[in-house]
């Protein structure tokens, strides 16, 4: 398998049926394209109701149609975007999926709640293969799940008797290690939300220091694995602080602040772009709705459109690789 590189951002997240189909959706897509992203990942959730349920169940209200996905990605294909697809599951009460699990024992409710993920994800896995999705992603920061070994080879098995592309699985940041069949994927995956800044405001250089650590670990990983790595998410919101802890939806009073959120993106690419074994990023993300641009200096989300991050993505997604 060649290897690619992956200049990307993670589209459509976090909306409901139908808004994929939109006028605003498919403006938005172009403004992407318009960053020299060459990928999008077009992710979404279908639910399960606790952490503990063995049910994952279409919604019909929140989970994306089959209509809605390959709209979005004949539009992205027209465009010229290659597509990771990435159905990811929630749980309703709002509990990160991160807890999904089961004491290591109850092995009916593991077999229950396996079952219930490989109709989900296979599902998906042929509608991938079906649109020719370039990538497909096997699963997101899942980490109570990760240990069951033996059930998720069987997974990556039966993805691969449906789906011929590459596959990768999403970790998330600090828990990359405890992922013992990554020799089954062709790609590792991490949500890359590391804490580098010190402080609110911290300079790029200060964290790009951190960032280096990162890297250090990340490489032994990859060569462990034999593994490229890629950054299928990574990003944080334009306000105060947020790079001291990327994954914050959270503290909405924080003011605004590009500057931040901009030191981040440098620093990012600035000891990653190089790195031999590492093969691209999925930015956090861009969304279906865009605010309007005027608006741009107020929103204090993850998005980039028409901030200081967004012209250094452009920078950097000009370079060749």
């Amino acid at each position: 398998m060649d290897t690619v590189f992956v200049k990307g951002m993670t589209y459509g997240w976090n909306t409901v049926r139908g808004v994929y189909r939109t006028n605003e959706a498919v403006e938005s897509l172009k403004k992407l394209r318009e960053t020299g992203s060459e990928w999008i990942a077009l992710s979404f959730f279908a639910l399960q109701d606790t952490y503990s349920d063995t049910d994952i169940h279409f919604d019909y209200g929140h989970t994306m149609t089959d209509r809605d996905i390959i709209f979005a990605v004949h539009e992205a294909k027209k465009l010229g975007l290659k597509v990771c697809l990435k159905p990811v599951v929630n749980c309703r009460d709002g509990i990160w999926r991160a807890r999904i699990g089961f004491p290591e024992e109850a092995t009916e409710k593991w077999d229950k709640w396996f079952q219930s993920y490989n109709h989900f994800l296979l599902h998906y896995a042929e509608l991938a293969e079906e649109l020719e999705c370039e990538m497909f992603c096997i699963g997101c920061e899942m980490i109570n799940t990760e240990s069951q070994i033996t059930k998720w080879r069987e997974v990556i098995a039966n993805v691969r008797n449906i789906y011929n592309g590459p596959i990768i699985y999403n970790a998330n940041h600090g828990k990359e290690e405890g992922v013992e069949w990554f020799d089954a994927v062709d790609y590792i995956g991490t949500s890359a939300y590391y804490p580098v800044a010190k402080q609110p405001g911290d300079s790029v250089e200060n964290m790009k220091k951190e960032w280096v650590k990162v890297s250090e670990k990340l490489e032994k990983l990859a060569n462990k694995y034999n593994k490229q790595i890629i950054f299928m998410e990574i990003g944080c919101r334009s306000a105060r602080g947020c790079a001291t802890m990327p994954w914050d939806f959270l503290h909405t009073e924080l003011p605004f602040d590009e500057e931040e959120q901009a030191n981040f993106y440098q620093s990012v690419f600035e000891v990653f772009w190089n790195k031999e074994w590492f093969s691209g990023f999925f930015w956090w993300d861009w969304k279906a709705t865009l605010y309007p641009l005027e608006e741009a200096k107020q929103d204090l989300d993850f998005d980039i459109y028409g901030k200081k991050a967004e012209q250094i993505v452009r920078e950097w997604y000009a370079k060749d690789k």
